[in-house]
């Protein structure tokens, strides 16, 4: 009836290259109340950082619950510090605790676009700007999703919401041609 893609054995690799392959799991990425700011200790392996998060990045291909914070990892590749690479281990102890988790798709009659779309006004304290995610499906299957800091600031939560707004309905558009 349908098809289920997930990246299971891949995550798998990402927990045993950490070596979190022992630690206990986690069911969401981040805390509400967690966020990624540029003061702190310099993390005293980069690269370690850069490939962890590179391989996150992979990962969000089938699973988009993970983008949001994938996302705000991904701000601080430049400079992580300490506390950056503790957001990071509870990113991959979420994923310890959904690693079987991925994208189903179903033979559905409709084959319909809906777009859901969604801002933070304001997420960023050191730039106050603010960070949106959409997720589009057709027929009831997750087809396009997205997590990213708008490029400019908004000056209210409304005008937050509309740049959202205006990028899912662009990211439509763009297969409604397709």
């Amino acid at each position: 009836n349908g098809l289920f893609l997930n990246q299971s054995k891949y995550a798998y690799a990402i927990l045993s290259c950490a070596g979190l392959l022992e630690a206990k799991a986690l069911g969401t990425p981040l805390n509400t109340t967690d966020s990624f700011t540029t003061q702190g200790t310099p993390f005293n392996d980069p690269i370690l950082y850069h490939s962890l998060v590179g391989a996150l990045q992979y990962l969000t291909i089938t699973r988009p619950d993970l983008s949001y914070a994938v996302n705000q990892a991904s701000q601080f590749l430049q400079t992580p510090t300490a506390s950056h690479f503790c957001l990071v281990k509870q990113i991959l102890r979420s994923v310890k605790g959904t690693i079987f988790y991925g994208l189903t798709f179903d033979k559905l009659p409709r084959t319909n676009l809906v777009g859901y779309s969604d801002a933070e006004w304001a997420r960023c304290i050191e730039t106050c700007r603010s960070n949106y995610e959409y997720s589009i499906c057709l027929g009831g299957n997750l087809v396009s999703w997205s997590a990213k800091k708008q490029p400019t600031i908004s000056r209210s939560s409304c005008e937050s919401e509309y740049r959202a707004l205006t990028n899912t309905v662009a990211e439509i558009i763009w297969l409604t041609h397709l």
